[in-house]
């Protein structure tokens, strides 16, 4: 790598040092600052040409150099003929002024080094691109080696030439003497330019007569610089010391065999006998057979054989050869004609523009470049032409790679993009504002050509709206987003609103839904779709574009329009447009079709929402009914004591006529208690071990050793009795409370709500369950206020538990000292209940009360007639109407009352007499 370097090193300070060289001290450097060796030409290709560029204006030029150095092996006399006849060249160019000759813009300057002049932007010379590669740099230059000419080149250089020649020959009188692809040059945009005339001879006679030429006899002694090359010269200057104008066609001639062989020429001559080879040449040119002519074109061979003629009479002069049809290309005549354009009108050069975009297609891409786009954009500069212009500019433009655009087109471009006038000129940047978007930098469209489309749309011309509003959505992937979102998409919408035109809203609407694609779903929402609420217009053109933007964004997998939007935005603003007089039977049932979609897709995206909330719920619900199902050794250990809170609250209930809360808080709990499938099934299964529980005998309780001395068995019935009057005489002093909001159909927990030394003064332990059928019942103690009043609810810590869980009663209390010991071994007979708890309930056994006591420990309950408190029997018949019945509960059993521990705190006659009655 390093050795590559240093190579590239040595190679660059080797060209700089070989520049610095041939033109140091040279005045030309003054002006113009010297590039890179870039071909050779001239007489010998003794001149190196050299890019350069003017250093005032940094206009580009060709600079010529003569380096000295390549005669330092002449003597003096002979140098200083050499660099006359050089000069001489030179100074006759530089008199010289015609489209066809090369142009010099800094006459010929002499140091003690060089000598030096500077042209016009070259290439090469013709000599160059046929392959001789003389007085070149090393490594030859690319563009050099790898230049070919085309067909369409090639025959307009050599017309180019003829005409060059017919200049010459008719206006100055003058012939070249020494036409050779040296002396050629192709200029940087392709033309062939005659140079050279170091050898021409002027014309001895007046111009008003015929044209009369001396000619000096060759010397063979003279340097070669010194002599015109004799491979392309014409035999008569050898053989019989004359010339004339023929004699330059027969060096065209020449020249014309090189061009299409290569660059070989058509005799190779012997310097050292130069007689001999001219006699041999001639006897060969009078036998030339198309043999030796079969490279050259059929249609100009004929034309090569006559100017290669030994006669200079039949020869056809350059006038003659620029009418040949070979010349009667489109290519060449279209070249031809740029090369004439600025003599032409603007109405002929407009007719010519317009059919140019047929002929382009038909030429090389390199002449199209370098020779047809400098004259096309040369024309920016008349506004008139512009529009016919810029098509053919464009077309090119899409050939072109994008390095080449934005070298050679885009800098031309740049000023056309902020013309406003003629407006033609904005519809045609319009129809091609792909290529300009694709091609151009970020920089360049953000500055340039978006700012052109703004104007478009904001242009007081219908026809100009229409057409950008059409184009937009072709290159609106090219756009970048905060542009379309700023500022195109704002002035769309003016358009859309300011607009007087029907068919400029229409386009609008279609622009805004071609585009929609390429927009955030965020901005469609808030920004687009609130938008189209604010369009004045009815027509049926325009609902059709309204309902088009909505379904799009409705349909659009990227966008989409929730359902708020939907509900809320969307179908109140389109079911009133559907019913619009305007509308036809087709227009009407595209709206209610889409209408008909988004309130299927909002029903389903609510139902769906609704359902997985519901779904949550239940898992919620499942959640808190798994809380509630405590483990078994749980609910053994404390079903007594929730039987007791259950049947305390019970009667609590029925004495304060607090069952309103109670009924509020239980339906709350029943509608919180929805069950699952799966905990339904397993509700069944432990009511079908409910019903093998009733099916079973009541348990019987186990003796239990006395430790304390036995008392005498007291009748307390008429105590019992006496407590429950006065418990009753207590409810009918409470306020009425209505039957129908007393209890619930589904069946209730009820509790007395009077104090706790009320209870205990009547007899009554605060701390008695009541278990219904299928649910576990507690209601809370003291602490938890359910002894306050009436208006509080005492069932919000009510725990629902399945009756398969619950077990039949055991002594929940198993210190006590007094059992209860077996009195009979048949239950009695439970008819007088089956009043009260209803029909169709079955027959409650009781074990240790009888039949009458049990009617009159009943009737107790029962308020005098004239009272609205609810009966006892109503209330049990309601409970058992509701699926609470006391059939088959063995909780309901008078011998499973037994005290549970500590629950009496004082003694009392009434606490005395319970213990007498159940011990």
């Amino acid at each position: 790598m390093e050795s590559m370097l240093n190579k590239l090193k040595s190679t660059v300070t080797k060209v700089t040092a070989d520049v610095t060289s041939a033109v140091m001290g040279n005045p030309v450097t003054r002006e113009f600052d010297v590039g890179r060796h870039i071909a050779s030409g001239g007489n010998g290709l003794a001149w190196k040409i050299f890019n350069g560029t003017k250093k005032s204006t940094k206009q580009e030029v060709a600079v010529f150099v003569f380096d000295k150095k390549l005669i330092d092996k002449y003597q003096k006399f002979e140098k200083d003929q050499i660099i006359d006849s050089l000069k001489r060249g030179v100074q006759q160019l530089t008199r010289l002024r015609h489209p066809r000759l090369l142009t010099v813009q800094h006459p010929l300057e002499e140091s003690r080094d060089c000598l030096a002049f500077c042209t016009e932007p070259v290439c090469a010379s013709l000599s160059n691109v046929l392959g001789n590669w003389d007085n070149l740099p090393s490594p030859l230059p690319s563009d050099i080696k790898e230049y070919k000419l085309y067909d369409v080149e090639t025959k307009y250089g050599l017309l180019q030439v003829s005409e060059g020649l017919s200049f010459l020959h008719s206006s100055v009188k003058m012939i070249h003497g020494n036409l050779t692809p040296e002396n050629i040059i192709l200029n940087k945009s392709g033309a062939w330019k005659i140079m050279g005339f170091d050898f021409c001879i002027q014309s001895i006679n007046p111009s008003e007569q015929e044209p009369k030429f001396s000619c000096k006899e060759w010397d063979p002694n003279l340097p070669s610089l010194c002599l015109p090359n004799p491979e392309y010269l014409a035999p008569e200057y050898i053989l019989s010391v004359s010339c004339e104008t023929a004699s330059d066609m027969y060096s065209l001639g020449a020249i014309m065999y090189a061009v299409f062989n290569n660059g070989k020429p058509i005799f190779e001559v012997n310097k050292q006998d130069m007689y001999k080879s001219f006699s041999r040449q001639l006897d060969q040119l009078s036998r030339l057979g198309s043999s030796n002519l079969q490279n050259i074109p059929e249609e100009v061979r004929e034309h090569v054989k006559l100017l290669l003629n030994v006669a200079p009479a039949v020869r056809p002069d350059a006038d003659q050869m620029t009418k040949i049809p070979f010349f009667d290309d489109v290519g060449a005549m279209t070249l031809q004609y740029f090369d004439s354009l600025f003599q032409r009108d603007n109405l002929q050069k407009s007719q010519f523009f317009k059919g140019l975009p047929k002929v382009l297609p038909k030429l090389p891409k390199r002449v199209i470049v370098q020779r047809i786009l400098p004259c096309l954009t040369s024309e920016f500069v008349n506004p008139d032409m512009v529009p016919f212009v810029l098509p053919n500019v464009l077309l090119i433009a899409e050939e072109c790679t994008k390095e080449e655009y934005i070298k050679l087109i885009l800098p031309d471009l740049s000023p056309v993009f902020k013309q406003q006038e003629p407006i033609q000129i904005l519809l045609i940047f319009l129809q091609k504002m792909d290529l300009l978007l694709t091609k151009t930098p970020p920089d360049e469209i953000k500055n340039s050509v978006l700012p052109m489309v703004y104007r478009a749309l904001e242009a007081p011309s219908i026809q100009i709206q229409e057409l950008c509003l059409n184009i937009i959505p072709t290159f609106a992937n090219l756009i970048d987003y905060p542009s379309m979102k700023n500022s195109l998409i704002p002035r769309i919408k003016n358009a859309c609103l300011q607009t007087s035109s029907l068919a400029v809203r229409v386009n609008s609407l279609v622009c805004l839904g071609k585009i929609l694609e390429y927009l955030d779903k965020w901005f469609v929402l808030d920004d687009i779709l609130p938008f189209l609420q604010q369009i004045p217009s009815k027509e049926p053109a325009v609902l059709m574009g309204i309902l088009g933007i909505y379904k799009c964004t409705f349909s659009h997998k990227k966008l989409g329009i929730t359902k708020e939007q939907l509900a809320g935005k969307v179908l109140p603003h389109l079911i009133p447009l559907s019913i619009e007089n305007n509308l036809n039977l087709n227009q009407f049932n595209s709206f209610i079709s889409v209408i008909k979609e988004m309130l299927n897709r909002l029903e389903a995206e609510h139902k769906t929402k609704l359902e997985q909330i519901h779904i949550m719920q239940e898992q919620q619900k499942s959640l808190d009914i798994n809380q509630m199902n405590m483990p078994e050794e749980k609910k053994g250990s404390n079903t007594g004591n929730q039987i007791d809170r259950v049947f305390t609250n019970l009667g609590t209930d029925i004495l304060t006529g607090g069952s309103d809360c109670k009924e509020n808080g239980l339906l709350t709990n029943q509608r919180k208690g929805s069950l699952t499938l799966e905990e339904k099934q397993k509700l069944a299964k432990e009511q079908e071990q409910a019903q093998k529980l009733k099916s079973q005998q009541p348990l019987k309780p186990q003796p239990h050793a006395i430790t304390a001395p036995v008392k005498q068995t007291k009748d307390l019935t008429d105590t019992l009795r006496e407590n429950m009057v006065s418990l009753t005489n207590q409810s009918i002093n409470k306020p009425k409370v209505s039957s129908s909001s007393s209890f619930s159909s589904v069946g209730i927990g009820m509790g007395f709500s009077s104090p706790v030394e009320s209870a205990k003064r009547n007899g009554l332990n605060a701390n008695i369950g009541f278990q219904p059928s299928g649910f576990g019942m507690a209601v809370g103690t003291t602490s938890q206020n359910f002894f306050s009043n009436t208006g509080i609810a005492g069932m919000a810590n009510m725990n629902m538990l399945p009756a398969a869980n619950v077990t039949p009663y055991s002594p929940v209390n198993t210190t006590a000292t007094v059992s209860q010991p077996v009195q009979q071994s048949r239950p009695p007979d439970m008819s007088a209940l089956d009043s009260l708890f209803g029909p169709q309930k079955p027959k409650i056994s009781m074990n240790q009360l009888s039949q009458q006591k049990t009617n009159q420990w009943i009737n107790q309950f029962v308020p005098p007639q004239g009272t609205n408190s609810p009966t006892l029997g109503t209330q049990m018949n309601v409970m058992g109407q509701s699926g609470f019945g006391l059939q088959g509960n063995p909780f309901f059993n008078p011998q499973n009352f037994t005290q549970p521990a500590n629950s009496m705190t004082t003694s009392s006659s009434a606490s005395n007499d319970l213990k007498d009655l159940f011990g």
